[in-house]
């Protein structure tokens, strides 16, 4: 088992002389995370074929994953004064990430209710950001989950963060993200204001989008 010392190595990658013996954990549990983000992917794929077959269209316009970089998991133990050890990395529900971008807020709701129905799938957490926004506007359904992997020995739960978002949501959150890194702003405070504006007018334009699909579909507000 990698020491304290050792893991932050790896992590760093300031010492590549590091031991086999210390890399080899670190890299069968971060293979554990690649494999949980597979098993979400898959099940979200398999809910969006079927909801297209019953209701001829789809919940999700795409999905995107990532794996949290060693460096993002060394910050954010330091941040939150875990140790610096496997025991530690587990304890952050956020290294493996899906992120679902759906056409409508409804079809966010169908989804999230599809893929929690799944007998194998175990709910850690789920945070309501879109009846429930962040002060800066920040619109997005996150879910902290367990899914099972497979592997050739043995199966195991793995902890995997899923964030449901319009399209909408993500362009703004997307560009949000962007801009409060940009340095020596003027009037931040005049910034924040803006992009909380613009996130609540973007809210209004998914309300206002889904009414008309209803309008299409089923002749009603």
């Amino acid at each position: 088992m990698p020491t304290k010392t050792d893991l932050e190595e790896i992590l760093t990658g300031e010492h590549p002389e590091v031991v086999l013996e210390s890399i080899e954990p670190f890299s069968r549990l971060m293979m554990r995370y690649k494999c949980a983000i597979m098993e979400v992917e898959t099940k979200l794929r398999v809910l969006n074929a079927e909801f297209s077959v019953q209701y001829d269209r789809n919940p999700f316009e795409s999905i995107k994953s990532r794996l949290k970089s060693p460096l993002s998991i060394l910050e954010k133990l330091r941040r939150r004064d875990l140790p610096v050890t496997l025991e530690g990395m587990e304890q952050l529900f956020d290294i493996a990430g899906v992120r679902v971008i759906c056409s409508f807020q409804e079809d966010i709701y169908a989804l999230v209710d599809m893929l929690l129905a799944q007998d194998d799938i175990r709910l850690i957490e789920k945070k309501d950001y879109i009846q429930h926004p962040k002060p800066n506007g920040y619109r997005s359904l996150h879910l902290i989950v367990e899914v099972p992997i497979f592997l050739s020995q043995e199966k195991r739960y793995m902890k995997v963060e899923v964030q449901f978002r319009t399209i909408a949501m993500d362009f703004w959150a997307s560009l949000e993200h962007k801009l409060k890194y940009k340095k020596d702003v003027k009037d931040p405070e005049l910034i924040a204001a803006r992009l909380r504006a613009c996130a609540e007018q973007s809210a209004l334009l998914d309300l206002e989008m889904q009414k008309i699909r209803h309008l299409i579909e089923w002749g009603q507000e």
